[in-house]
């Protein structure tokens, strides 16, 4: 019986890599040729979209990749690559609001505060892309992250008739961003449970004009 048992238990657990594994080149294949890191050969878009994150870690130190973020959105703006800024980010209590946030900073870095708008839905990477097309009415958008953000984001976009590219921010190191990266090869499998329960984003609202 335990046999039995060990047995089936393994095959769920190769089944189960099996599934990340997948999940994961498909979500890559889908973004090959539309992530850029270099400035010059990224394409222009009218409206550059940054995903939001929080701007420390659990322990009070400052979040590189909130960092990095930052830092990609003023090169792209000052690079001429984008002409707006469409923060989306969680705002889930008074104590904690992602796009408000990244807003000073973005303010703070020089780009203008009349260019920034923000999405205050934005609670997953689903309802960012979601709500850029459907709420904010953009039909191609350049996705400001990591780059496994960036091809993540990118392949929902697709899902949902919104043509992206992605930006890739700096990333940080294998042993800094483990618990990041391990995370990610799950969300890549939630993606395809999301897209095959039809999940909807948290909120729709009334629709906003970029200009």
């Amino acid at each position: 019986m335990l046999k039995k048992i060990l047995k089936i238990f393994g095959l769920l657990l190769i089944l189960l890599v099996l599934i990340i594994f997948a999940c994961n080149i498909i979500i890559s294949s889908t973004a090959d040729g539309k992530t850029f890191t270099d400035i010059s050969s990224t394409p222009k878009n009218r409206v550059g979209l940054v995903l939001g994150t929080s701007n420390k870690l659990t322990n009070g130190s400052p979040n590189p990749y909130y960092t990095y973020r930052i830092d990609a959105t003023k090169a792209l703006y000052n690079a001429g690559k984008i002409e707006f800024i469409l923060v989306s980010g969680d705002n889930g209590s008074i104590y904690y609001n992602e796009p408000d946030t990244f807003k000073k900073d973005l303010v703070k870095a020089g780009i203008p505060e009349h260019v920034i708008f923000l999405d205050y839905a934005g609670f997953r990477t689903l309802d960012s892309m979601f709500r850029a097309k459907f709420i904010f009415g953009l039909d191609d958008v350049t996705v400001i992250s990591q780059k496994f953000h960036n091809e993540r984001a990118i392949y929902i976009a697709k899902q949902k008739g919104l043509n992206a590219i992605g930006f890739n921010a700096q990333d940080v190191s294998t042993s800094q961003g483990l618990k990041v990266q391990f995370r990610e090869y799950l969300a890549r499998v939630k993606v395809f449970i999301d897209m095959l329960l039809n999940t909807q984003p948290k909120f729709y609202g009334t629709t906003v004009e970029i200009k």
